[in-house]
């Protein structure tokens, strides 16, 4: 039996919150009462007064033999499973990340519909960190009883896109399934997407047992038994519910064929399972499309609204066992040391920096966040697994995947595809303007410029209040309170890129060609056709002519299309080799500062520097363009063409190519590798690898990340590189394990001021006797490779057939170190020049080397300066030097009673190693080069002789003065 029910008008139906407008209708319910059924008002719905007499005891028995049936315990592993499942995005973080395991409750703020509705004075995300929400309500206790003691039944949970609706909501099933929402004995959530997606009429029953066949048996028993059922219905917002009795009728019986949005309807009118408790997630602008009687309570979900849930978010989950992905146990005790390291720097960073705590607002900020920080620190594999824009572009297939803004409006166009039209605009005029703050006129030129109708309004409206605060967000510093910065710096470079990729980024007559050439050529079919059958029947000799001009302008466009493709690669090279930005750091140490901070004192934290650099966007254009991204983008509504793609690959090796010939600083380079990396495309990278002969990284700091990205890029081609500059890069052992195959192929290879020990001279002994190798010059200066590093050295110079200029200055390896060298040099046939300065080598080792060295057959040069050597062990050295003029054996500044040849040479090295090495040392060791000069001057009777020894005394003592002065 149907009863028909008259309600009243609730305050809030039918308005809109994007306008801020409430009207209220107001109205008497009338009522026609069945006389089986009556029905009382309540808060939240209708609660049913049976005017049956009690359960009986047979009743109660069922009802607790269906809560603990097979039935739904396998219900309840059959939702665990399913909703457990984390998607490829998350499983990044190891087996060890669940929501069981990592999980942190966002704030949820208990609202009305009037608050709601009002708009708010000012959008600020700094007032909501700061003043903590005073109506919070827990998750468990959504369904408690309201300030007036009456019972809640349906639950509202809306919140902006981003704040954790979806994964609270997961979160919730997952209690139940493993018993901590003891409330409730089954749990049936449905998506209403899906629902929205069949229009045939279904009863409720077959609807369950459709999703969750193993509940056959108890569905049957839904609506005679009090079961504690809760219904969840995630996305509302992706159903047109109309609550109009003329529109959708009345019904009370689950077994009915019904619309799917009907069955949602009398489930929130309650005359379907009255009894039900039911939760609705939502956007808020679709909040007002439940009429406010059947709703019991409004939640607000606020997100992290506290910085201390934002930091025990980041501990939990940079702390998991599972967050380094190398899978190498060995190494357990540095990673978790760089993991408490991360945490601690990331909580520094939030407590002075409040625009990185008003990104981490959102839950899906701060998942952004640590998973950047995953791959800048935790990547060690070669290839890397991923790509910075690739994060990106997951990022945001995870919260807008299958959104569509409004599923009312007729051009169902894509949230993403919407944000890209608009907010990308606004972040490319950001880019080509350095700029990162926007006023309200700034908004008003991108968003509102191009409002024509009614639609496009109500798009907007939807847009500001679902989205807007998903990426823009009030900027906090002082003096700016009123402007807007996008919430994390990175995606202005995102979207900008995105906006020109997909090709929104057209002049007037390119926009205007391409409608006017859409409407030519849909006539021009139809006109064809009509021509064709008229030149059956008069022989017009004006038709080919016609039919020319009908094929003209879409020819025109179409070469317009070309020449906006090559825009897009142009707009590549430019940004990508700009020249006022050659002197930054690369743009890996650019979003590691943005997440971590700078350490060291600033003038404010939040302090904007005095030019903004935009070196991501290129990048991300070229990753955009890559095949996974545009695969990715294509599922959130935009498509990127393969033969666009195509087609501007094709045009940047014009230009993109051409640009990387010219010298790059180091930074610059690394920059480049990092966008070829990005771009996942072989064929490119190894014509643009091949162009570079020498490759200059020096001061790069090489995280595993980069040694990774280097590797993979070089790994293309095979081709011998002549130089690899990777001196003062912060190298260790795992560092060179990456590198391996791309060391191999270098000619000549800079090592210099690394922390290469002896476990690393392992690894380059390894190296050194590859068959493969191709290395004749290394230098390994400034490396703490000691006596054990030099044993392995040793053998590798014993077996080499390649090497030819060895550089082991500065390397602390003693008299013993240089012993065990000297005792393999004679197995050696192609070494010519080895450089043991600065190494507390004293007269045995050293004459030990020397005798050796004159016997070798192809050693020309040995450098033993800055050592401990003697008086009596320099004229030794000299006599040995006499005995064979093949050898060269660079001690001091003097040879005799004249300036040695070699003095400009062993200056210049101390010159440039004078910032790095021990003051105190270097200091004494120019003392004793001092006086040995004026000595030797003094026993000279050459006025040109002396002249020579006091231009040479002269560079010594700027040095002293130097070190004195601590200018060095």
């Amino acid at each position: 039996m149907r009863v028909l029910l008259l309600p009243s008008s609730a305050p809030g139906a039918g308005s809109s919150s994007m306008l801020g407008r409430i009207l209220h209708t107001t109205g008497r319910p009338c009522t026609k009462a069945s006389p089986l059924r009556s029905f009382a008002r309540y808060q939240g719905g209708f609660q049913e007064k049976a005017s049956q007499p009690g359960s009986t005891r047979h009743g109660q028995m069922a009802l607790r033999n269906v809560a603990s049936s097979d039935a739904i315990q396998k219900h309840r592993k059959s939702l665990s499973d399913w909703f457990s499942h984390q998607p490829s995005e998350e499983r990044q973080f190891g087996p060890s990340f669940s929501l069981d395991t990592v999980h942190v409750d966002p704030v949820i703020r208990e609202s009305s519909l009037e608050e709601i509705l009002k708009p708010s004075p000012e959008l600020t995300i700094v007032n909501q960190l700061q003043s903590p929400c005073s109506r919070t309500i827990g998750l468990q206790n959504l369904f408690d009883a309201d300030a007036c003691g009456q019972r809640v039944k349906n639950v509202v949970l809306y919140g902006m896109v981003g704040t954790g609706k979806s994964t609270l909501i997961k979160k919730m099933v997952v209690d139940w399934c493993h018993g901590r929402l003891p409330r409730f004995e089954l749990v049936l959530p449905f998506s209403c997407e899906d629902l929205s997606q069949s229009h045939a009429p279904v009863s409720l029953q077959r609807l369950i047992t459709k999703k969750y066949l193993h509940l056959k048996d108890v569905v049957p028993l839904l609506g005679s038994t009090n079961l504690r059922v809760l219904v969840v219905l995630t996305g509302l917002e992706r159903l047109n519910l109309d609550f109009r009795l003329a529109g959708t009728e009345l019904c009370c019986d689950p077994h009915e064929p019904v619309p799917p949005s009907a069955i949602v309807v009398n489930l929130l009118r309650k005359y379907m399972l009255p009894e039900a408790s039911i939760v609705v997630t939502t956007r808020p602008s679709a909040v007002g499309h439940i009429p406010s009687k059947y709703v019991g309570r409004y939640a607000e979900v606020c997100g992290f609204s506290d910085t201390n849930l934002q930091k025990l978010y980041f501990q939990m989950r940079l702390s998991q066992p599972g967050c380094d992905s190398s899978g190498n146990s060995g190494h357990a005790e540095s990673n978790l040391a760089e993991q408490d390291n991360l945490v601690e720097m990331l909580s520094r960073n939030l407590e002075r920096h409040n625009q990185i705590a008003a990104a981490c607002f959102l839950p899906s900020y701060c998942w952004l966040v640590c998973t950047t920080l995953n791959f800048l620190y935790f990547t060690k594999s070669v290839p890397p697994p991923q790509t910075l824009t690739g994060i990106y572009t997951s990022f945001l297939r995870l919260n807008f995947s299958g959104e569509v803004l409004d599923s009312t409006d007729p051009t169902n166009i894509s949230m993403m595809k919407y944000v890209a039209k608009t907010v990308g605009k606004l972040a490319h005029a950001g880019v080509m303007s350095r700029q990162t703050c926007f006023s309200e006129e700034d908004l008003r030129k991108c968003f509102e410029v191009e409002m024509r109708t009614e639609s496009e309004l109500n798009l907007l409206n939807i847009f500001r209040s679902d989205v807007f605060r998903f990426f823009l967000t009030p900027c906090v510093q002082p003096g700016k309170e009123h402007t807007f910065v996008f919430t994390i710096p990175a995606m202005q470079e995102y979207l900008a890129a995105l906006y020109v990729v997909l090709g929104e980024k057209k002049t007037l007559a390119q926009r205007v060609g391409k409608e006017v050439s859409e409407v030519i050529s849909k006539v021009g079919e139809d006109v064809a056709l009509v021509l064709s059958v008229v030149s059956k029947i008069l022989p017009l000799r004006i038709l080919p002519l016609l039919f020319s001009l009908l094929k003209i302008f879409p020819r025109f466009f179409s070469r317009l299309s070309g020449k906006d493709r090559d825009t897009i690669a142009h707009t590549v090279a430019v940004e990508m080799f700009k020249e006022e930005d050659s002197f930054n750091d690369d743009v890996l140490d650019q979003i590691n500062s943005s997440i971590l901070g700078m350490e060291g004192p600033l003038s404010h934290p939040d302090e904007a520097p005095d030019d903004e650099v935009f070196e991501l966007f290129p990048i991300f254009m070229g990753g955009l363009l890559s095949r996974r991204n545009r695969a990715i983008l294509e599922q959130l509504g935009c498509s990127i063409q393969n033969l666009a793609a195509f087609e501007i690959a094709n045009a940047m090796k014009k230009t993109v190519i051409r640009n990387s010939h010219k010298w790059l600083p180091s930074s610059e380079l690394m920059d480049y590798f990092v966008f070829l990396h990005e771009f996942q495309n072989d064929r490119f990278t190894a014509e643009a690898i091949r162009s570079l002969k020498a490759i200059n990284l020096s001061s790069v700091k090489m995280t595993p990340l980069k040694c990774s990205i280097l590797a993979s890029v070089m790994g293309t081609t095979s081709h011998e590189v002549e130089e690899l500059n990777l001196a003062s890069c912060h190298l260790d052992l795992n560092s060179l394990r990456i590198l391996f195959p791309v060391l191999l192929r270098c000619r000549t290879l800079h090592l210099q001021l690394n922390s290469l020990g002896p476990e690393a001279c392992k690894e380059i002994r390894d190296l050194l006797l590859h068959d493969k190798c191709v290395v004749s010059t290394l230098r390994l200066s400034d490396n703490p490779v000691t006596e054990q590093g030099a044993k392995y050295l040793a053998e590798a110079i014993a077996g080499n057939r390649s090497l030819t200029h060895l550089s082991l200055l500065h390397t602390s390896l003693g008299n013993q170190g240089v012993e065990v060298i000297t005792r393999h040099l004679a197995q050696n046939q192609h070494l010519k020049e080895l450089n043991v300065g600065y190494n507390s080598v004293t007269d045995e080792a050293a004459l030990a080397l020397a005798e050796v060295a004159k016997r070798h057959a192809t050693l020309k040069e040995v450098h033993l300066y800055f050592n401990d050597i003697s008086e009596e062990g320099k004229q030794a050295l000299h006599a040995l030097r006499r005995d064979r003029d093949g050898v060269q054996v660079l001690v001091f500044l003097t040879a005799g009673t004249d300036v040695s040849d070699d003095w400009a040479l062993i200056l210049s090295v101390v010159q440039k190693n004078l910032p790095i090495w021990d003051r105190e040392r270097v200091q004494q060791h120019l003392a004793r080069l001092l006086q040995d000069l004026e000595c030797s001057r003094r026993q000279t009777g050459n006025p040109w002789k002396k002249a020579k020894f006091l231009r040479v005394e002269s560079q010594v003592k700027k040095m002293l003065v130097k070190i004195q002065q601590g200018t060095h």
